[in-house]
C-alpha cells in the first residue's frame, strides 16, 4: 500500500510536537539553570520535590511519544502501543501533578498554562486514534 501524504504531515508535525516534550524533560532533568529560571518559583519547587515515580511515569509520556511519532514515520503498527503508554505516562504523571502534589499545580498554574496541559492530553489521544486507524487501514504493518 502506498503511503498516504497525511501520514508523513502527522508524523513530522508529530515529531516535532513530542521533540518540545524531551526538551523540556532534558532541560529540567540536567536541571539548566536559564531554563529553570524561566518557570515561577512554585513550579521549581515542583520539579525539586517530585517523587521517583512522577518522574519516571513524566519520561514514559514524553519519551513513548517521541518514539510513536519515529515508528509513525516507519509505519510501524508498533507506533499505536507507543502513543497508549504516552497516554498512561500522561494520565499518571497528572495524578500527581493536579491531586497529590502540595500545592496541586492547579492552585499555581495560569489558565493558559492548564490549557496547554490540556492540549497535550488531547494531541496525545487523537495520534493514539490516527496510529489506530492507519494500522486497521494496513499502512502501519
Amino acid at each position: 500500500m502506498k503511503t498516504p501524504v497525511h501520514l508523513w504531515i502527522v508524523g513530522i508535525v508529530s515529531l516535532l510536537w513530542n521533540a518540545g516534550g524531551g526538551y523540556d524533560y532534558v532541560m529540567l532533568q540536567f536541571q539548566n539553570a536559564d531554563y529553570i529560571s524561566m518557570l515561577p518559583p512554585p513550579h521549581q519547587a515542583f520539579i525539586d520535590t517530585a517523587p521517583l515515580w512522577f518522574e519516571a511515569a513524566w519520561a514514559i509520556g514524553v519519551w513513548f511519544s517521541v518514539l510513536g511519532s519515529v515508528l509513525l514515520l516507519f509505519r510501524s503498527r508498533l507506533a499505536r502501543t507507543c502513543f497508549g503508554f504516552s497516554f498512561l505516562g500522561l494520565v499518571a504523571a497528572s495524578v500527581y501533578r493536579f491531586a497529590i502534589a502540595k500545592p496541586s499545580m492547579l492552585e499555581v498554574t495560569p489558565p493558559e498554562m492548564l490549557a496547554f496541559s490540556g492540549a497535550i492530553a488531547v494531541v496525545r489521544v487523537l495520534l493514539y486514534l490516527y496510529a489506530r486507524a492507519m494500522t486497521r487501514r494496513g499502512v502501519l504493518r
